[in-house]
């Protein structure tokens, strides 16, 4: 972040203000766990602070301190509304483009707030007034950390915050072992324990709380795995079907397309996800080594990301787009061989 920026920040925030704070959509633990942290500072420094979240997040999220005080806006609708409306600054995190925020898109819009971004995507757009973007960053709330860095308000990390902000670094960084995970990283993850973050609780929190249904459907998208090993790549599918029938509630495909990088020898892995309600297939992308997922999304599958994390979508069926995907990857056999 820019000494401009850092400057201008203050500034905004140096009386108290009306505040809206955005994750997007389906938000995961880097964007709840950021938008949190962020939301209990500005509401420690007097600014009325509300997180507002296009949709909701999943149950094992639901724990994090001050996760019951986030604004569903499919559900609560008209209150969202007034607060993006009345909304004096608007920060969003953990996205770079307001076409992420699904039905929240024409109400920020419109908003008449300054916008701050603080995010650590590929290619961000311009929309904000105020820009935190790293693409070198291992996630949105190591840069929620080195913000409050910025604005010489690591003293004021609460407990509550370093929860937060712990959870989100662990899950954005594969619990650690992702390549963007570096020696800054470890060392802000022991200031947060020091400040209480209960890493033993965090880590039983997210990972040990499945329900059966949850293991069924694991078992059922790894029996569907198919490899393909002459491109050391491998994909899952779920149809709808299948989530019906093992219960599905969201978070529940958190981590499937991971299991397939766990396979000797294979750099690319993907998971197709069928949803009806909203006429789509998604799709997370993952690699492994320099293989861009980033660039593979955006030119395919109207997506991106990072370079081994990205996501995308399809219109078409499963069968459609698998065949799709896989006419692709003859003139990606070097890229992925090599």
């Amino acid at each position: 972040m820019n000494l401009e920026h850092i400057n201008a920040l203050k500034k905004l925030l140096s009386a108290p203000k009306k505040i809206a704070v955005i994750p997007h959509k389906n938000p995961d633990g880097d964007a709840i766990g950021s938008t949190l942290a962020l939301w209990h500072y500005l509401k420690s420094k007097g600014h009325e602070t509300v997180v507002v979240a296009p949709n909701d997040f999943p149950k094992f999220l639901k724990w994090m301190p001050g996760a019951e005080s986030v604004l569903n806006f499919e559900k609560e609708n008209t209150q969202a509304k007034n607060i993006l409306h009345n909304a004096e600054i608007i920060f969003t995190l953990d996205f770079n483009h307001l076409g992420r925020v699904g039905q929240m898109t024409e109400y920020l819009e419109k908003a008449a707030a300054a916008f701050v971004m603080v995010d650590h995507h590929q290619e961000p757009s311009d929309y904000a007034e105020i820009m935190y973007s790293d693409v070198h960053m291992s996630s949105t709330c190591e840069m929620v950390y080195h913000l409050l860095d910025y604005l010489d308000a690591t003293d004021d990390i609460t407990s509550e915050m370093a929860n937060c902000i712990y959870t989100g670094i662990m899950t954005d960084t594969g619990s650690f072992k992702f390549k963007a995970t570096t020696s800054t990283t470890h060392r802000i993850i022991a200031d947060l324990i020091d400040k209480g973050a209960d890493n033993t609780a965090i880590h039983s929190r997210i990972y040990d709380t499945n329900s059966p249904s949850r293991l069924h459907l694991l078992g059922c998208a790894l029996k569907n795995m198919v490899i393909l090993e002459a491109y050391n790549t491998t994909y899952i599918t779920l149809s709808q079907k299948e989530l019906d029938q093992y219960k599905f509630t969201k978070g529940d495909t958190e981590g499937f397309v991971n299991y397939g990088l766990t396979l000797d020898n294979i750099r690319f892995a993907v998971i197709f996800i069928e949803n009806k309600e909203e006429g789509i297939l998604k799709i997370s992308f993952r690699s492994a080594g320099d293989f861009d997922v980033n660039n593979f999304a955006r030119q395919f599958f109207n997506g991106g990301g990072h370079t081994n994390a990205a996501g995308g979508k399809s219109d078409f069926s499963i069968a459609e787009t698998i065949s799709y995907f896989e006419s692709l990857l003859p003139q990606f056999k070097k890229a992925l061989t090599k």
